[in-house]
């Protein structure tokens, strides 16, 4: 986490050095303005969607995000933005690892943990374009393709799906408040906070349509400080502790024998992971089943992160009207 932080105050604090020195030069360059608006999808990377399996964890539970930002273009070559994004984030132990035959990851699938959490992100980027801009917004090049890197921050907050049982409504609730890993209670974390940072990089190409306007396309990784973007970061705690019969159902879900974002059965394929030589018995009437119990890892503990991409359109704000001396 402190490597993170160092990490995005460096860059910042480079961008905004460079950007100061950039002012004060007396160059022919005409710094401009632009507003953008996209859409775009997002990925979840974390204890539910692990890099060792980057396609399905990418593509398998892809979801959207719309964006706008301001960018002030200080030289040919160096631009800061200030953005917003609203995301969707999803993962789900039961959608990504379905089967056992060739599953590499069947304890997963076991775990049954699963979420969504609508983030917003406030970010501060500086952009670096490959190729320089000419000396006036309507000499822009015609395609240029740039690096970011910034700090940004983070609100969100992860929820589930309450069991498909008799006494459920099979409605999404909010996980944090509920300590479905004991924060909270005595010998245990405090509250995971619901506003956290995040460092977002990467790259983008922009197209020039007119003198107005911008096409664009954008994708960039964000490694974020918080472990608890989808509620899974600790270990299984003890079920006395715990809140409420609510909090004890989020917390531990491998006896549940229907997918509750899914509705699917999981009786089958429980069975041949955990009694893989005997057909016959019910895999849930060990509660709760071996390896998913107090003590053991409910997550990996390595930190959450997402992948954003997007499609923009940005438009070119006007300059200053100079009107001409009056002699």
């Amino acid at each position: 986490m402190k490597f993170k932080i160092l990490v995005g105050t460096l860059l910042f604090t480079l961008l905004v050095t460079y950007a100061s020195e950039a002012q004060r030069r007396k160059t022919p360059f005409e710094q401009y303005s632009t507003v953008s608006f996209g859409l775009g999808t997002s990925s979840y990377l974390g204890e539910l969607a692990p890099l060792r399996t980057p396609v399905r964890s990418v593509f398998r539970m892809m979801r959207w995000n719309v964006n706008a930002g301001y960018t002030r273009n200080f030289t040919p070559h160096l631009a800061a933005r200030l953005g917003f994004t609203w995301a969707r984030l999803a993962g789900d132990d039961e959608y990504y690892n379905r089967g056992a035959g060739g599953n590499p990851f069947p304890g997963f699938y076991v775990r049954n943990l699963h979420f969504r959490n609508d983030i917003k992100e406030f970010s501060v980027v500086g952009i670096y374009k490959l190729r320089g801009d000419g000396r006036s917004p309507n000499r822009r090049v015609a395609f240029s393709p740039y690096l970011f890197a910034g700090i940004a921050v983070l609100a969100h907050n992860p929820k589930a799906k309450t069991p498909q049982a008799p006494g459920y409504d099979n409605n999404w609730v909010a996980l944090q408040p509920l300590g479905t890993e004991g924060q909270g209670q005595p010998g245990y974390a405090k509250p995971y906070s619901l506003v956290t940072y995040s460092i977002p990089f990467g790259m983008g190409f922009t197209w020039r349509v007119n003198n107005q306007w911008n096409v664009g396309i954008e994708g960039g990784l964000r490694l974020s400080g918080s472990d608890h973007l989808d509620d899974a970061g600790g270990l299984f705690p003890d079920p006395a502790v715990l809140k409420n019969d609510l909090a004890r159902a989020m917390s531990t879900r491998t006896n549940e024998p229907i997918a509750a974002r899914t509705g699917r059965d999981r009786t089958d394929i429980v069975r041949q992971i955990v009694y893989p030589n005997e057909p016959s018995i019910d895999p849930f009437a060990t509660s709760p089943l071996s390896g998913w119990a107090q003590g053991d890892f409910r997550g990996g503990g390595r930190g959450d992160n997402y992948l954003l991409t997007n499609i923009t359109v940005s438009y070119v704000l006007p300059s200053k009207i100079k009107c001409p001396p009056i002699r």
